[in-house]
């Protein structure tokens, strides 16, 4: 019986999807907030993730049913509407399908090499594929949003010096820890500016990148089997868009040892990666996640427990292992092979 969830998502989905829904269950993990997901049990057992987004475009939906189509291993994809769309509106939103492929997160382990080498296969797969004029038409470039994300991370820094910020005491702790890092930040806001404008970043072939292939964003199977999921990110960029997840990792608290990269890279193949692509765009994510997150954990409005998971998140970035470090790493030893 659907207690907890508006009994009129399920009848969408029937009238949408064909679908008859006997039970609904809210998934919390995720850090989009313009979306709501659930997992959803039909009355023949079958298993779905049932989205509502308020937030984005469909082209994530687009880019997941054109790579099943290119036979991309570890996609799950969309399903069709009755009348064969990717998604039915629903008070505004976009209310799409998924099979529900796998309860196993590869934040929550274990990953072993075959899954590695798999999430490997799955990139190199994805950037292979064609472009065609509607991806070119529907995705953004990757890193477009740079000149944004700089004057975010500006004015952040300068709500950070306000005493009287009204999210209390977390502010002043958080001005804190943006001050021991201030001149990793400057430095990164001035490389993203300098290599964007001299295009040393920008060089490159554009292919299809998830955008955002983090460990939350892939799941597991057995015999090593892996589905990359959450394609709301997806955008039209050199490769290092995405390898960047691999060189290093991006999540502070899951970092990618240099044995689960080598296995991640064998299964890619033969690839050359372009140092300052790379550095830039880990730059650009690290400046992103970091005005971001601070935002989040400055809202006033926010929940406490949200507020608090905002706030690690944001230490996590600034630590010694955090992405702030690891961008300014890299474009440090970019200078040094200049």
């Amino acid at each position: 019986m659907i207690e907890d969830v508006p009994r009129r998502v399920a009848e969408q989905v029937r009238a949408g999807f064909g679908l008859s829904i006997s039970a609904m269950e809210m998934v919390t993990h995720g850090a989009d907030q313009h979306a709501r997901l659930w997992l959803a049990r039909t009355l023949d057992g079958g298993r779905y993730a049932v989205k509502l987004s308020g937030g984005g475009t469909v082209a994530g939906l687009v880019v997941t049913a054109y790579l099943a189509d290119q036979g991309v291993p570890g996609i799950a994809a969309p399903l069709r509407t009755r009348d064969g769309g990717l998604a039915v509106d629903h008070d505004g939103c976009r209310l799409s399908v998924v099979p529900w492929v796998s309860d196993q997160r590869a934040l929550d382990g274990p990953m072993t090499d075959a899954h590695w080498r798999a999430y490997g296969e799955v990139l190199a797969a994805v950037h292979a594929v064609p472009v065609t004029e509607e991806l070119r038409r529907l995705l953004p470039a990757g890193g477009a949003a740079y000149p944004s994300i700089v004057a975010s991370t500006r004015a952040v820094a300068e709500r950070l010096r306000d005493p009287d910020d009204p999210a209390g005491p977390l502010a002043g702790e958080l001005a804190r820890e943006w001050s021991a890092v201030a001149d990793r930040v400057d430095a990164l806001i001035r490389d993203v500016e300098r290599l964007a404008v001299d295009r040393r970043a920008g060089l490159g072939p554009d292919v299809v990148c998830h955008g955002d292939p983090h460990l939350g964003n892939l799941l597991l199977g057995a015999d090593g089997q892996v589905w990359l999921i959450d394609w709301d990110d997806a955008v039209l960029a050199p490769p290092e868009c995405d390898l960047m997840f691999v060189v290093g990792g991006v999540l502070a608290f899951a970092p990618v040892s240099a044995s689960q990269q080598a296995a991640t890279l064998d299964g890619y193949g033969p690839v050359d990666i372009d140092r300052a692509r790379l550095a830039w765009f880990l730059a650009v994510r690290a400046l992103d996640d970091l005005s971001d997150w601070t935002r989040q954990a400055l809202d006033p409005d926010a929940e406490a427990t949200d507020r608090d998971r905002a706030a690690r998140i944001v230490r996590g970035l600034v630590s010694e292992v955090g992405l702030v470090t690891l961008a300014d790493v890299a474009l440090r030893d970019l200078d040094r092979r200049s």
